[in-house]
């Protein structure tokens, strides 16, 4: 009797917290998505300076724009981000399943 009525409370309140989580998620999601087609596009413009900076003024700095060019291109930090989501992601799973079985 007591244990169905804890573990009825504790559906009710985990309930709200696995809502917030899907929500988080998915407009992250949505941000990333974005956010990485945008810096996409700078990261292909950064990519070409950095090779004409690199042919003709200094291949220190090309190199170092090619860098940047990679971390924000949508390999480097929204790779990241996705990486870092699908971990969130897992985490609320791992509540719904712990407590709704």
């Amino acid at each position: 009797m007591i244990w169905g009525f804890l573990r009825l409370m504790l559906k009710i309140v985990a309930a709200p917290v696995i809502l917030l989580l899907t929500l988080a998620i998915w407009s992250c999601v949505g941000l990333v998505y974005v956010s990485g087609l945008v810096l996409g596009l700078f990261s292909a413009v950064i990519a070409l300076l950095g090779l004409a900076v690199l042919v003709t003024y200094s291949p220190q700095n090309g190199i170092i724009l090619w860098a940047i060019a990679f971390l924000i291109s949508p390999f480097g930090l929204p790779h990241l981000a996705f990486w870092l989501l699908g971990k969130v992601q897992d985490l609320k799973f791992a509540i719904q399943d712990l407590i709704y079985g």
